[in-house]
């Protein structure tokens, strides 16, 4: 679902981000926290939570990433973006450009960014959105780090009900519809309980119908424009795909498959594998989640240039 868990920073701590309004929908202010600008030009990562594209906000960094990206002397930028139902995934996809828009032109004058070397990384549906972001936006990203991420939403996995979300306490249409509204937001309230909406779509198999507005089986040919393994070529930027093979949540599978398809178009990419991994990583040894987020900007960094 995107939630991932708090690992001490390794010592660094992190000075108190800048929030930004990137953007106004309606009255709406769709923000973004600047981590580690300075005086002098630099690259930067924007991260992209997860949640499903129904929970979230930008607070939710993983801190090791955070520590090990300002270390390397990069600045960070953590986006929210607005949330389903009561945004569809068009919309969503829109914010994330409007946001590459001012990211390129204010936010690189003002934080004195480097716009020739931006990466993005997320996790989960943060992960999608990173995949997204390496063929929906222009310039393209330098480089892209999807942690347990996705790239065919209308596979089973997402389009029938799951079996691991079945075995947990039914969630009602009624009590699902409770948790959200109609009036679209990018930040949960606090005390949501927007989880539950979640989890009735993996028990029904609707979250396509809830978080697109489409049905994944009748209109399979409007999902392209959506479905990052479906967009790769040979000028996608490299990536980074990091996911646990004992991912409940979204499958491993996900990412070899993606894995896959950039092998077969010649893009630049790299795979990482952890045996018995959980979604984020969350309840392993304390060692697997910081190799992950250290090779993850490692990468990134790579392509970026320290």
């Amino acid at each position: 679902m995107g939630a991932t868990p708090a690992f001490p920073a390794l010592g660094q701590s992190a000075a108190v981000p800048v929030t930004v309004t990137y953007k106004r929908v309606d009255g709406l202010e769709i923000k973004a926290d600047v981590h580690g600008a300075g005086e002098t030009v630099k690259p930067c990562v924007v991260y992209i939570h997860g949640g499903a594209l129904i929970q979230g906000s930008r607070t939710g960094i993983p801190k090791l990433f955070l520590a090990n990206v300002l270390a390397a002397g990069a600045a960070l930028i953590s986006i929210d973006y607005r949330l389903a139902p009561e945004t569809k995934l068009p919309g969503i996809i829109g914010d994330l450009r409007d946001f590459w828009r001012w990211l390129h032109g204010e936010g690189a004058r003002r934080f004195k960014l480097d716009r020739q070397r931006i990466a993005v990384a997320g996790g989960s549906a943060g992960g999608y959105l990173t995949l997204m972001a390496g063929f929906t936006l222009s310039p393209r990203p330098r480089a892209l780090a999807s942690f347990w991420g996705y790239g065919d939403i209308t596979a089973d996995w997402y389009a029938k009900p799951d079996s691991f979300y079945l075995r947990q306490p039914r969630v009602g249409e009624e009590t699902a519809r409770a948790a959200v509204g109609t009036t679209p937001l990018s930040e949960p309230p606090q005390g949501s309980q927007r989880g539950r909406f979640y989890l009735h779509t993996r028990q029904t198999g609707t979250w396509c119908q809830q978080v697109a507005g489409r049905d994944p089986v009748r209109e399979k040919g409007w999902f392209r424009p959506y479905c990052p393994l479906w967009n790769v070529s040979a000028s996608y930027p490299p990536v980074i795909l990091i996911h646990g093979t004992a991912d409940t949540d979204v499958p491993y599978e996900q990412s070899k498959l993606m894995a896959d398809a950039l092998r077969a178009r010649g893009a630049r990419h790299e795979l990482v594998t952890v045996p018995d991994g959980t979604h984020g990583l969350g309840g392993m040894d304390a060692e697997a989640p910081r190799r992950a987020y250290q090779q993850a900007a490692d990468y990134l960094m790579a392509h970026l240039g320290r």
